[in-house]
């Protein structure tokens, strides 16, 4: 489904502007099946937050942000380092949700929303109880403000915001919308990495365009197979480990 098929969910309030860090996104203004909506300024996404130095800290430090989880890898943390938490003092915690990032295939790759709802579909089937230990982390008491981040922003974390969206009544098509923004990000990334980062532009430049897409198609995919299996993403989200009680607190902090 092509993203202006979908609700627009673009607002001025919506994107965090940094210097080197391109998909950092504030999950609040969406509707809810019951006609609440989601606060502002209270839980936000984000790609490399390991990027982020000097005047992007002081920007993010306004948000008054208390925790960071981080789904990459354990290679990727060691390889590229964290949320500069020296800098910016934060209840950080590491969640890796895939053990290991995508192995290139040789395929050609023809319809890439088929491709990324299998891919997402692998990283549920393969660790539905580390998404349940994110979002317990999230839920905590006294969490929020907080933000989840990957790499790119895009897969592990719009799989978990596709989760926490859904399990708080959201509907499908704005979740979906919500993960078609990452195109935008993409693009802003690519600029910036041509000027400022030539082994990031590079690394971009020999990834396969079916891993930088964002299809909103690819997640509607993925919701329908949860819904047809578990009849909402909310009880899928019970159904993997999430507490009841930490739903009621997700609700209590991000719905109005």
């Amino acid at each position: 489904m092509p993203l202006h098929h979908l609700p627009d969910v673009r607002d001025p309030r919506r994107v965090i502007a940094l210097d080197a860090v391109h998909n950092f996104r504030d999950m609040g203004g969406y509707p809810t099946a019951d006609g609440r909506t989601t606060r502002w300024r209270r839980l936000f996404r984000a790609d490399a937050l390991y990027r982020l130095r000097g005047d992007d800290v002081d920007a993010v430090r306004p948000l008054g942000l208390r925790t960071v989880v981080d789904l990459r890898t354990d290679e990727e943390l060691e390889l590229r380092g964290r949320f500069p938490v020296d800098d910016h003092p934060i209840d950080f915690h590491h969640v890796d949700v895939m053990d290991t990032t995508w192995e290139r295939s040789e395929e050609e790759i023809d319809d890439v929303a088929a491709y990324l709802a299998g891919q997402y579909r692998k990283m549920l089937h393969a660790f539905p109880d580390r998404f349940a230990r994110a979002i317990e982390r999230l839920g905590a008491p006294e969490a929020m403000p907080a933000v989840f981040h990957c790499a790119a922003g895009k897969d592990r974390t719009g799989v978990t915001a596709m989760l926490i969206l859904g399990a708080l009544g959201v509907p499908n098509e704005y979740i979906a919308a919500d993960y078609g923004l990452t195109a935008e990000a993409t693009a802003r990334t690519r600029v910036w990495a041509q000027r400022e980062a030539p082994e990031l532009w590079m690394r971009m430049a020999d990834t396969p365009s079916a891993w930088m897409a964002a299809e909103p198609e690819a997640m509607l995919r993925v919701i329908e197979g949860i819904e047809a299996a578990h009849r909402s993403i909310r009880d899928y989200v019970l159904h993997i480990g999430v507490q009841p009680a930490t739903l009621a607190r997700l609700e209590a902090e991000l719905l109005e």
